[in-house]
């Protein structure tokens, strides 16, 4: 799938997003407010932060689609890692926020002012799992389908809203039944998911920023690949590395010795374009042609 046409697809889930976030957040306050529930207010502070994460991960898609330049040859694909990583800042410093307030409210003792008014804060806790997981999946699948790694950071950003909605319902259903405490407790446990999500997005970021490895899978079929192409005896070195969410390959094959030079090109040529064929993850590969010594092989051997 071509840039543009990666960068067109995330954008329209993230917009979708927003605006799903945007009415989300409004519900869960309100509701939070009028039944006088502080967990529901926190996760509607943490799904309004949804809203401004999507907004990088638009900004993060639409500069690593841009075409390779003067000062960026290689393109622009791991300015997606850095949206990556101020996400899980973001989102980190939510937590922060949510946990800190939880934490004071069980050290002053406010939390037993807290009395749950009818069973709205209930509904809107159970609308927001629902609707965050499916959030989730949506915006997951896509980002799988595509390989971006900003929507996936987006992706799980919405899984720590449901699972934070999940912490709200259980401290709503401690209020109303006379332990109030368990909604300040809810607010804490919310902040130890969100710092979960957080760690987890800025981990997957820094790998892809520092040429790590493609995973094995991918190498072992490159490899296998490498090996069935004709005229190729043996696969001499073979690394790969990320560059964002793409793949770079440099390989080192060795052909007959006694090949002509045209001969040996051709074999590399086509083991060059079989990779980016087969593997539309792969950007770009250099093959190497080393002669194969028969008797010198057999030596190693």
């Amino acid at each position: 799938m071509e840039n543009l046409q990666l960068e067109k697809t995330a954008i329209k889930i993230s917009i979708i997003t927003i605006i799903i976030n945007l009415i989300l957040s409004v519900f869960k306050l309100l509701a939070g407010i009028f039944g006088s529930s502080f967990a529901l207010i926190s996760d509607a502070v943490h799904s309004a932060s949804d809203v401004f994460s999507t907004i990088i991960v638009i900004i993060g898609v639409k500069i690593s689609a841009k075409k390779p330049d003067k000062n960026h040859p290689f393109g622009h694909e791991r300015f997606e890692c850095v949206a990556a990583i101020l996400l899980a800042v973001v989102l980190f410093a939510t937590g922060a926020g949510i946990g800190y307030s939880g934490v004071c409210s069980l050290i002053d003792g406010s939390y037993k002012n807290i009395s749950i008014i009818g069973v709205l804060p209930l509904v809107a806790a159970i609308i927001s799992i629902a609707v965050k997981e499916g959030m989730f999946w949506y915006t997951y699948l896509t980002a799988k389908k595509i390989n971006s790694s900003a929507l996936k950071a987006d992706a799980w950003h919405h899984r720590s809203d449901a699972l934070s909605s999940v912490g709200s319902l259980v401290g709503v259903v401690g209020a109303m039944c006379g332990v109030p405490v368990l909604d300040t407790i809810a607010c804490i446990v919310i902040c130890l998911f969100i710092f979960k999500a957080a760690i987890q997005i800025f981990i997957d970021a820094i790998k892809k920023m520092t040429d790590e490895a493609c995973d094995e899978k991918t190498q072992t079929e490159i490899q296998s690949f490498i090996s069935g192409c004709e005229g190729v005896i043996n696969i001499d070195k073979l690394l790969t590395r990320m560059f964002g969410n793409r793949i770079y390959v440099i390989a080192e094959i060795a052909c007959k010795s006694d090949l002509p030079l045209y001969e040996a090109h051709a074999i590399a040529e086509e083991v060059h374009k079989g990779i980016e064929h087969n593997f539309p993850l792969v950007k770009h590969v250099t093959v190497h042609v080393n002669p194969y010594y028969e008797t010198i092989n057999s030596q190693n051997e």
